[in-house]
């Protein structure tokens, strides 16, 4: 025993943060394929491809949730979305604090890793104020379900709904406990509201929540929070309107709806879909011009340290802000009278590179693989990637192969394609440098 904890200890942060997740997607595999979790027979890759998208808190399925799962097995889903979500080191180093034990510096720099930060200082009190901050969010997100819920389905059913959707929602699962997700609340105001503020808050980053926490006013606040909370609001605005457009005439989405029924499903579609996956209309119906607008938005995700994947909108953002640099010919990019590091820029370009690497890769091998429309095979190779849960409704009839490949999408976008880069190759640092050259670019 202690040999194994000397070999876990010695782990890299990155190959640490990956065991963790390997670690509950076994846990939740072996568990998923008991009699007691399913309803059906289902073969041992089904049961990784559900313990994957958990785990990653992605909702692709290739089971249906409703009636595939007993109460067991949807249990079990959600503890691996919650593990999944909020990160296994977190729960680990929360229930030692209850325990009174003391937090090795070890495991201080690992916490840090799992929420990008590069100093370990201060992670324990961020860990307290993220575990207040999760379960007061969630509690008072399952009160308000509740009402809704228990007088339709009942004491039992109505609080396991409104415990599972709550969970799901804020660690930007996109499960469901029904077959057709929310489509049949489509212009209700208090799902629409509730569902969409859990995944908006849970996608902000637990280190954007803790500078609000710690600056009630604007100035004070880090860059990267004001780059959060502006691109949220920009992005999520503008992706309405783009969606309320294009699907306004749209007889199998929108033309139904009333006009204030059109803008609520815009609404919940337009933020839903950078990692949250849940859907009030169905996804295969919308026009291609939507599905390809929504693919750029499943690539960009939610923000850093925060319950959804992607290259992050922050990452996204700083490599437009050098593009318009560059043009401009100015020499760094500024916003809000602050600098942005030449490190970060680099790093964001290598994130957004690798990405997109990853998921051309992954689609050339698709198309091979599936017999399914190229849209769609695109389509849910980014959002597996992206760890969305959106499919145009091809996941089920994906064949084993196809299965396998959108395992190993998802457990790459949920970790990260640097950190999965760091994991295959050993960082080699150097302090040798060489005469520079001119390379002509462009």
């Amino acid at each position: 025993m202690s040999e194994l904890k000397s070999k876990l200890s010695s782990l890299s942060p990155p190959r640490l943060l990956a065991l963790s997740f390997l670690g509950v997607i076994c846990v939740g595999t072996l568990l998923l394929k008991l009699p007691i979790s399913t309803s059906m027979c289902i073969s041992w890759v089904d049961a990784l491809f559900t313990a994957v998208s958990a785990t990653t808190v992605t909702g692709l399925s290739v089971v249906d949730t409703e009636s595939g799962f007993t109460m067991f097995g949807k249990t079990v889903i959600m503890l691996m979305i919650q593990f999944g979500g909020i990160g296994l080191m977190t729960f680990a180093v929360f229930t030692l604090l209850i325990m009174g034990r003391k937090i090795s510096l070890r495991q201080r720099v690992n916490i840090a890793e799992s929420f990008n930060q590069h100093s370990p200082g201060g992670i324990v009190k961020l860990v307290k104020l993220l575990m207040t901050f999760v379960f007061l969010v969630e509690g008072i997100a399952f009160f308000i379900l509740s009402m809704r819920w228990v007088p339709v389905f009942g004491w039992k059913d109505g609080l396991f709904n409104s415990l599972f959707h709550t969970i799901s929602a804020f660690n930007n699962a996109g499960f469901s406990t029904w077959s057709n997700n929310l489509e049949d609340y489509v212009t209700d105001p208090i799902i629409n509201i509730t569902i969409t503020i859990l995944f908006i808050v849970g996608g902000l980053g637990f280190t954007v929540i803790a500078d609000l926490r710690a600056n009630k006013n604007w100035h004070p606040l880090m860059l990267h929070t004001k780059m959060m909370l502006i691109g949220t609001l920009i992005i999520n605005v503008v992706s309405m309107l783009v969606i309320f457009f294009i699907e306004y005439n749209n007889p199998d989405t929108l033309k139904p709806l009333t006009d204030l029924g059109k803008l609520s499903a815009s609404y919940f579609q337009a933020v839903t879909t950078r990692t949250a996956g849940f859907n009030t209309i169905t996804i295969g119906n919308m026009e291609d011009t939507s599905l390809i607008y929504m693919m750029l938005l499943m690539f960009i995700g939610a923000g850093s340290a925060s319950t959804g994947s992607g290259i992050k909108l922050t990452t996204a953002m700083v490599v437009v802000l050098a593009t318009i640099t560059f043009l401009k010919s100015q020499r760094e990019p500024v916003l809000f009278k602050r600098r942005i590091e030449q490190a970060v820029i680099v790093r964001s370009i290598s994130i957004v590179i690798m990405s997109s690497l990853v998921v051309f890769s992954f689609i050339l091998i698709l198309s091979i693989t599936e017999n399914a429309p190229f849209l769609a095979i695109m389509f849910e190779a980014v959002s597996a990637f992206g760890t969305v849960g959106l499919s145009m409704g091809i996941t089920a009839d994906l064949s084993v192969v196809g299965k396998i490949l959108i395992v190993a999408l998802m457990f790459i976008g949920r970790i990260g394609p640097l950190t999965f880069a760091f994991l295959l190759a050993k960082p080699h640092e150097t302090h040798i440098r060489y005469p520079s050259d001119r390379v002509f670019t462009g």
